[in-house]
This record gives C-alpha cells, sequence and structure tokens, in this order.
C-alpha cells in the first residue's frame, strides 16, 4: 500500500482591528504579520514533496496557500468542505471575560455545549474535514498534499480521527496560527499524526495570537 501524507495547515495572523469574531464574513485578510507566518510555513515544507494544494475559500486561507503554491509550481484549489465553521455570535464583539457568555440574552444560544447550539454542529464539521482529507490523500497518492483550513475545523478533524469526544474546552486546542496538523497515510489508513509550528517565533510576537477569533 502506498504511503501517503496530508499536512493541514492554519493560516496565518489576520488584519483584525475591531476584535470581532469574523468567522466566515469576506474581507479578513492576513496581517503583515500573518503573511510572514504563511511564508514560514511555506519554508518548513521546502524539503517535503508536496504535489497538491487546497485551500478553505476565504482570503485568510487563501492567502496563506499562496506562498505555497509558488514554492512548488502547484495551483491553489479550493474546497468548501474546509471553510471556517459557522457561529451564530460572527460578526459580533466576543472575547473570554467580556460577560457576552453571562448575558441572559445569549442564555438560549449557549444552552447545548455539546452539539454545539451556538453553530454547526460538531459531527458535521469532522465528516465534512474528513472527507476533504481523504480527498487530498487521493489527489496526492504516494507522496504529499497540504490543506489550509481553520482552527476549529481542523482541531475537530484531529479529534475525530483519535476517536475522541468532538465536543471541547477551546483553550486546550492544540492549533496555533499557522501550525501544520499532519496525517500519514499507509494506503486509506490513518497510521500516524503529528504537528508542528514553523512559525512559533513569530506567533510569540502577535498580540493576537491567543485571541483570534473567527479563525
Amino acid at each position: 500500500m502506498s504511503k501517503t501524507v496530508v499536512h493541514v495547515l492554519r493560516h496565518g495572523e489576520v488584519h483584525n482591528p475591531d476584535g470581532i469574531l469574523y468567522g466566515r464574513l469576506p474581507g479578513f485578510r492576513l496581517s503583515e504579520l500573518g503573511v510572514q507566518m504563511a511564508k514560514a510555513a511555506a519554508q518548513g515544507l521546502a524539503e517535503r514533496e508536496v504535489v497538491h494544494v487546497v485551500a478553505s475559500p476565504l482570503e485568510r486561507a487563501q492567502q496563506t496557500a499562496e506562498p505555497i503554491s509558488a514554492q512548488f509550481g502547484l495551483p491553489v484549489g479550493v474546497d468548501e468542505r474546509l471553510i471556517e465553521s459557522a457561529n451564530w455570535f460572527e460578526g459580533k464583539r466576543v472575547s473570554p471575560g467580556d460577560g457576552s457568555f453571562r448575558d441572559p440574552r445569549n442564555w438560549w444560544v449557549l444552552r447545548d455545549p455539546v452539539t454545539p447550539s451556538w453553530g454547526e454542529a460538531y459531527q458535521a464539521i469532522a465528516e465534512r474535514m474528513f472527507a476533504a482529507l481523504h480527498a487530498a490523500r487521493v489527489a496526492a497518492e504516494g507522496r504529499e498534499a497540504v490543506l489550509v483550513s481553520h482552527q476549529l475545523p481542523i482541531w475537530t478533524l484531529r479529534r475525530h480521527v483519535e476517536r475522541k469526544r468532538l465536543w471541547h474546552d477551546p483553550r486546550r486546542r492544540q492549533c496555533a496560527l499557522a501550525s501544520l496538523t499532519t496525517f500519514h497515510f499507509d494506503g486509506a489508513k490513518v497510521v500516524g499524526i503529528g504537528y508542528s509550528e514553523p512559525a512559533a517565533h513569530l506567533v510569540a510576537i502577535s498580540p493576537t495570537a491567543r485571541t483570534a477569533k473567527g479563525a
């Protein structure tokens, strides 16, 4: 059986001066530091045998894919299944400790943390991401692919593959800006999962790294 590797890359830092949860909203592009993060991710993959690059349709993901596309001379495909998760709070200012989750007006929206009630079901996210992962495996069979997506979808995919419950504490996600979650396949079976942060030196100086919204 062929051995294939699929790297799932989270986009870089986004320019979001108003601090809103941008989710799927258009117009949110990488900051200058985010562009550097994308370049660092590409450099981290320089010695890999990448033959297939696909990204979420959102601008920040497409931008993050560009240095990889240029480095390997590959077009950037678009896969809607890699898009950010839907969220009821999209377009709103929501920050830890700002009282949003204690506001009685939001209690009905927050009633079910397991599904969750405030956005796209974790199971739906897992299914679409898993399908995108396998499509990339097929396209790059025997070599390597890169998918560019968003924090919650990537973390949900990882938990799904690891057969862990999908609902979780967002503060414990291992999915930093411009990080790579790497799935190793033997045939169609995932035989290993790796994680790396090629832009860690840039994330360390990002003022928004810990509070990036709709990422």
